[in-house]
């Protein structure tokens, strides 16, 4: 088999995710707006066992490699060199419901997409993770530092079947003006006052109050901060990025 044989499999083998993903864009399309119509606010996650009994092998097994696919295909699309077509994708298959100006910066990682609402103005850092499986709302001119985590739900330690119960289950609210640092994590049912600032590496288990600084392991208020705020970001972001 000569090489140029050979370089056009191996070129075929690794763009085949991109194509199977181009063609499946408007099918995605299609799917996510069925699914937002039929989403429905449960607090409780099934467990398995009980969607297996309810839909059925055949359902099941397609539900579970439909959704899964959706999830990969919203992780290939924070991977595309070029923020438009990205902020195009989310807008208009994924149904994320952005305000003017936002950047979302790359290898973001999208779970319920169409629960996600994003206002004008707003930087998303880096490799952020946006849990959105129980909604989240976040406000104007709000800056998020890489690797930030959103968390609304997670497993309950204390249930017998290790589900998600409906006290670890909750959206996330952040108010206008907030900055949050680097490798922060909130988690599920807070909501982040307007102005406030957490600083890099806080957990934040609890509601933060409008313009206060929270730092540490769990967060807790440090500071103050200035309520003449007057910056309004553009959404400037660095190209292919």
């Amino acid at each position: 088999m000569s090489s140029t044989i050979i370089f056009i499999i191996l070129f075929l083998i690794i763009i085949s995710k991109w194509l199977i993903y181009a063609v499946s864009l408007p099918f995605l399309g299609i799917i996510m707006r069925i699914k937002n119509r039929k989403s429905r606010d449960s607090k409780i996650l099934p467990d398995q066992d009980s969607m297996f009994i309810a839909t059925g092998k055949c359902k099941f097994t397609l539900m579970r490699y439909l959704l899964g696919y959706i999830r990969y295909a919203n992780y290939l699309t924070g991977n595309i060199p070029s923020h438009h077509i990205r902020i195009y994708i989310y807008k208009q298959v994924f149904l994320v419901q952005l305000g003017k100006n936002v950047a979302i910066y790359h290898s973001a990682e999208i779970r319920d997409s169409n629960k996600l609402k994003i206002g004008e103005g707003t930087i998303i850092g880096d490799r952020v993770i946006l849990d959105a499986r129980n909604g989240i709302e976040i406000g104007k001119n709000v800056n998020f530092s890489s690797n930030v985590q959103l968390w609304t739900e997670q497993h309950d330690y204390n249930d017998p079947f290790f589900r998600c119960t409906s006290q670890k289950c909750g959206p996330i609210r952040i108010g206008d003006y907030v900055w949050i640092g680097p490798n922060v994590i909130i988690l599920h049912n807070i909501t982040i006052g307007e102005g406030a600032v957490i600083a890099a590496g806080a957990v934040v288990t609890k509601d933060v109050e409008q313009y206060s600084l929270v730092a540490g392991v769990p967060a807790r208020k440090i500071g103050e901060r200035t309520k003449d705020l007057r910056y309004d970001l553009k959404g400037e972001h660095t190209a292919f990025i």
